[in-house]
């Protein structure tokens, strides 16, 4: 596996994943929202961002963790392997609400300079509501790539922490 795409709801653990991931395979990590963010919560133009992504899944050996529906067919045509973690909503709001915490008026180590930790109501209703908006959707999009590509649906805190012990054991999938 030489590219991985790592989704899932904001506060399922993607980006901690992605970090596991790449320490048991010298895979390099790209954080999507460092690149999307620009200083101060500004979004890169959608024109912009789609080249970027473009270019970016070119590369030969990637873990590209975050959402951004719309580029990711792209993301997926070029991916060996997908990992969906469709946990709970209430353990995504509590991880969330722990982040803003911990993270208090700094920047998460996956995002941007400049893009001090924010937590506010239409956040917390986007992962409140992810999987009714998003979650089908999704499962329809590996449904449709699951015979070209690795896809991997972790539901559970404790499917997640079996699979990255598989990885660092055996160092497979």
């Amino acid at each position: 596996m030489d590219r991985i795409i790592v989704i899932g709801s904001a506060g399922s653990g993607k980006s901690t994943l992605s970090q596991e991931l790449s320490r048991a395979t010298d895979l390099p990590i790209i954080h999507l929202d460092r690149y999307y963010w620009k200083p101060h919560w500004v979004p890169t133009p959608n024109e912009e961002w789609d080249h970027f992504v473009e270019e970016i899944a070119k590369q030969e050996r990637w873990i590209m963790d975050g959402n951004y529906s719309r580029t990711l067919d792209l993301r997926l045509k070029k991916a060996d392997a997908v990992i969906f973690l469709d946990l709970p909503r209430i353990l995504c709001i509590y991880r969330i609400i722990k982040r803003r915490i911990q993270y208090h008026g700094k920047t998460r180590p996956d995002l941007n300079e400049e893009c001090p930790e924010k937590l506010d109501w239409a956040f917390f209703v986007w992962v409140w509501n992810y999987k009714k908006r998003s979650g089908s959707r999704i499962i329809g999009k590996l449904e449709a790539v699951k015979d070209s590509k690795q896809v991997i649906i972790l539901r559970t805190r404790k499917q997640v922490n079996e699979f990255i012990n598989r990885i660092k054991i055996k160092g497979e999938f």
